[in-house]
């Protein structure tokens, strides 16, 4: 670390200069900086990045330099000021995981002494059990079938719900799928899906979402197009002409997940866009697949975040009560 001209100066490694007002801008840190370029998930770069700004507003840290007078105590006072109001414990811990990975890079570049949290004990989990509901199998049938068989939005619709209710993708993962990316493997028809952290797996592809994604290939007219986006826009007003790009997670969640859902009736709890990959994980383990085969099948990295969508421990049906009879 030098000085130049009385602005603090790091030295990265390869010699490159990071100048202060460059380097520690973290109201709205350039995506290029090392810090977030090594956060390879978008969504955990943007979380992340308004952990670290709503810290700064908290504490009205404006100045780089200021980071170095940051103490386990700011932390600890911090993590009591988000339980006040109201965070989670999931969220308490995904922030304090946005600081100790920020300070850990500071660190590494010499630009702080110590990673003040470390040390600072983050809330459990309240429950081993994922919060996002699973819907019951006659709600998922209902649900599947509730776009219209006769328009093109139907056909596109039909077969997003059930790609997502067949094999447990995630929105972005369902919006990254090319034509392309629906092969065969060894004779059978698989999706090759691009998953968290640039990892690849390729999941078997049921039956009967192979019927509806090629009814709706038919319909669309991009089946030709290999390398282009399986999911696509069916009418763009504001860029016509342009339709070619795929569909965005968001417009999944809201124009398909919770359109046909509202329509139905289907509002539980906690409904978000994270049902169909509950309930897919929830009914293959109701049904006997092993929980090691699901983790793989979900691209989780742990199977222990696998487990939070087994149910079978809860169910009524098999508690101890039950099997009294005096």
């Amino acid at each position: 670390m030098n000085a130049k001209d009385g602005e603090l100066i790091v030295v990265a490694a390869g010699g490159r200069e990071l100048a202060d007002a460059s380097f520690y801008q973290l109201n709205d840190v350039p995506p290029e900086l090392e810090w977030f370029a090594n956060i390879a998930n978008a969504h955990t770069r943007r979380a992340y990045r308004n952990d670290v700004a709503g810290f700064m507003a908290f504490f009205g840290i404006k100045d780089a330099r200021q980071f170095r007078e940051v103490t386990r105590s700011h932390l600890l006072a911090w993590r009591k000021h988000l339980e006040r109001s109201g965070s989670g414990p999931a969220t308490i811990r995904r922030k304090l995981s946005a600081l100790a990975s920020l300070f850990d890079h500071l660190c590494e570049v010499n630009a702080v002494t110590h990673n003040p949290v470390r040390g600072v004990k983050r809330p459990r989990a309240e429950t081993g059990e994922g919060k996002t509901p699973a819907i019951a199998d006659g709600q998922a049938r209902k649900l599947l079938d509730a776009p219209p068989e006769g328009t093109l939005k139907g056909k596109r619709d039909r077969a997003i719900l059930a790609v997502l209710f067949f094999h447990g993708l995630r929105r972005e993962e369902l919006c990254k799928l090319r034509v392309k990316d629906v092969e065969q493997r060894q004779g059978v028809a698989h999706l090759r899906v691009h998953g968290k952290g640039g990892k690849i797996r390729f999941v078997p592809a049921h039956p009967a979402a192979l019927a509806r994604i090629s009814d709706y290939l038919q319909a669309c007219g991009h089946g030709d197009d290999a390398a282009g986006a399986l999911f696509r826009p069916v009418k763009n007003p504001r860029e016509r002409g342009k339709l070619d790009r795929a569909l965005t997670p968001g417009k999944v969640d809201e124009c398909v997940v919770r359109y046909y859902s509202r329509r139905l009736g289907i509002n539980a709890a906690g409904f978000g866009p994270h049902v169909a990959r509950a309930t897919a994980a929830t009914h293959a383990l109701d049904r006997g697949a092993d929980i090691a085969k699901v983790q793989e099948w979900l691209g989780h990295a742990s199977i222990a975040t696998t487990r939070i969508y087994d149910r079978r421990r809860s169910r009524p049906d098999e508690s101890p009560t039950f099997r009294m009879n005096y």
